[in-house]
């Protein structure tokens, strides 16, 4: 194992730890509904108030899951996934109990959400930027990301849809009272969207951004273009200065926020007196290319 493989590892195993320090400390006790299975399993453990519930139906859910990735996504995928899951299931078992604040609404409920949801979206984010998934909707979201060109983090709104129904009628049947679900629903939708929106932040695979460079030396800028991402092509337009009258060309390509920084050191090292710009482009044709997650 070389040194970028051991670092790999080392941060899938450290998004693990820290998504577990999230469910254990932050979100679990503030008895919002998680997306997806584990929606369910917080849910029934609230409702039968066993916090080993939750860990052996998270441990159940995730080895469901853990197939459909290996089948669905990547073999690579699925192990670094897998080694996530494994480590957030140790050490939810392993962490001591500790609280670091009260979850009653009239405490500090909503800074547990907030937190919670923070630390969750950055252990996912850390996972999928290294070939893996903190698993569950995860797994999900890279499937149909790949297959529908959208953010991984757009999925869990639609996988928290049926988890969260069926985490309002626990709560229903558990207190019978209609302002406790609603409650929980909105900070439950409070902690969805800033999960999500910090995914999408900091996991850029499935943005895509219009690089336009203008340049008097399109052949090498093209080149380095191509040489940076193989996969990737330019088109050239020619044009003419306005005030200087000079001929110059544009080159434009279509890439990735993930390949944009690699992108752009290419071509300031081909033509250092080059002017580029981006900006980011919605509705891109499915038939165009992204490299698989790990």
């Amino acid at each position: 194992m070389n040194f970028k493989q051991l670092t790999d590892y080392s941060l899938v195993v450290g998004a693990g730890i820290l998504y577990a320090i999230a469910l254990k400390y932050f979100v679990l006790p503030s008895n919002i509904i998680l997306t997806g299975t584990e929606g369910i399993a917080a849910s029934l453990s609230y409702y039968f108030e066993k916090y080993w519930l939750f860990i052996v139906l998270y441990g159940v859910f995730q080895s469901l899951l853990l197939g459909f990735a290996f089948k669905q996504v990547s073999r690579n995928f699925a192990l670094r996934s897998l080694i996530v899951v494994a480590t957030v299931t140790l050490w939810l078992t392993l962490l001591p109990e500790l609280e670091f604040a009260q979850p009653e609404p009239q405490n500090e409920r909503i800074i547990l959400v907030i937190f919670g949801g923070l630390l969750t979206g950055v252990a996912k984010a850390i996972a999928f930027r290294k070939g893996g998934s903190t698993g569950d909707e995860d797994i999900l979201g890279a499937y149909f990301a790949m297959k529908y060109l959208k953010p991984v983090g757009s999925i869990s709104v639609y996988a928290a849809a049926g988890s969260t129904i069926f985490g309002l009628m626990m709560t229903l049947l558990k207190s019978g009272a209609f302002a406790s679900a609603i409650n929980t629903l909105m900070y439950t939708c409070i902690y969805i969207f800033i999960s999500s929106e910090t995914l999408n932040n900091f996991y850029h695979k499935f943005k895509i951004t219009l690089l336009v460079i203008i340049t008097s030396r399109p052949q090498v800028v093209g080149d380095s273009i191509k040489a940076t991402s193989p996969h990737r092509t330019y088109m050239l337009q020619e044009g003419i200065g306005g005030h200087s009258g000079n001929s110059f060309h544009l080159v434009k390509a279509i890439i990735t926020h993930e390949e944009l920084p690699a992108t752009i050191m290419a071509i300031e090292g081909a033509d250092p007196d080059c002017l580029h710009y981006h900006h980011d482009i919605e509705g891109i044709s499915r038939r165009y290319y992204i490299p698989p997650i790990a």
